[in-house]
């Protein structure tokens, strides 16, 4: 099929998903959670940069928890698929790991250099690994499949790997046809068939729990996102809720991920098997 390209002006069309110009203090927050994510790495050195591939971004970080059949959150990071490293966010596993879980983050090759298809199925690949030998590295409990933004999509695709128990998408994009005519397409390229066959709400509803959540101050066309995609579930009648997060906008809602008590995180405990 064709790429609709809107006749909507190109400074709205970009301005429409670009929360970096909407939020323009998320760097200093980044910069701030590299720093503290580089000493959670350190206590875990002994599991960190397991590759799943021969990539130079194969590689996913392991944070074991004391017992190896505790529930696994898999974290799939954001940045529109073209940017940000799985390092920079060992922070986000603190909420979790406060109530006995373990952690991977995983990698992935970004755009351009790798096409959407090809980062869903390396996303795919790490999930293999963690099947096959995560008990080796002392994680043996059930999969449960996160991640914010870009990651929110890698989540929702996710879901459907044969060892996922459930997932939870935060702020995530679930429809790609609009991102052709923005600025993002120059480093995504999507193709017809990419947007078609990759975006969450043309596929089939995988019928296991999915939490779909939001800051309540993003921008409008992921606020829109979230409703359709978790609208489309509800009726294929799978499970999750719609949780938005008051107060809340595109990077700050990731806060309440780090707290033990925050809504990211309950809703998390509330996925576990």
């Amino acid at each position: 099929m064709p790429i609709d390209v809107s006749p909507v002006p190109q400074a709205l069309r970009d301005a429409a998903y670009n929360n970096g110009q909407a939020v323009p203090s998320w760097s200093d927050t980044f910069t701030r959670w590299t720093a503290e994510s580089a000493v959670i790495r350190e206590r875990f050195a002994a599991t960190m940069d397991v590759p799943f591939g021969p990539g130079e971004r194969q590689k996913v970080d392991l944070y074991p928890a004391r017992e190896a059949g505790a529930p696994c959150l898999v974290y799939f990071h954001g940045g529109y698929w073209m940017r940000n490293r799985r390092e920079m966010f060992a922070v986000l596993g603190e909420g979790v790991m406060a109530h006995g879980w373990s952690v991977a983050m995983p990698g992935y090759t970004l755009a351009p250099e790798a096409s959407l298809a090809s980062i869903v199925a390396e996303c795919s690949a790490a999930l293999d690994l963690l099947a096959a030998d995560g008990a080796r590295h002392g994680i043996a409990g059930p999969l449960i499949v996160a991640g914010w933004s870009a990651g929110g999509h890698l989540a929702a695709i996710a879901l459907s790997h044969e060892a996922v128990t459930a997932g939870l998408a935060i702020s995530g994009i679930f429809e790609l046809a609009p991102l052709a005519g923005t600025y993002l397409n120059e480093n995504l390229r999507l193709t017809a068939d990419e947007i078609s066959d990759l975006s969450p709400l043309r596929r089939p509803s995988v019928m296991k729990p999915l939490g779909i959540t939001y800051g309540d101050r993003e921008l409008p066309a992921l606020v829109a996102n979230s409703h359709a995609f978790h609208a489309s579930r509800q009726r294929a009648g799978a499970p999750g809720p719609l949780v938005p997060a008051a107060g809340a906008d595109h990077f700050s809602i990731l806060d309440t991920m780090r707290d033990p008590e925050g809504i990211l995180t309950r809703m998390l405990l509330d996925l576990a098997p």
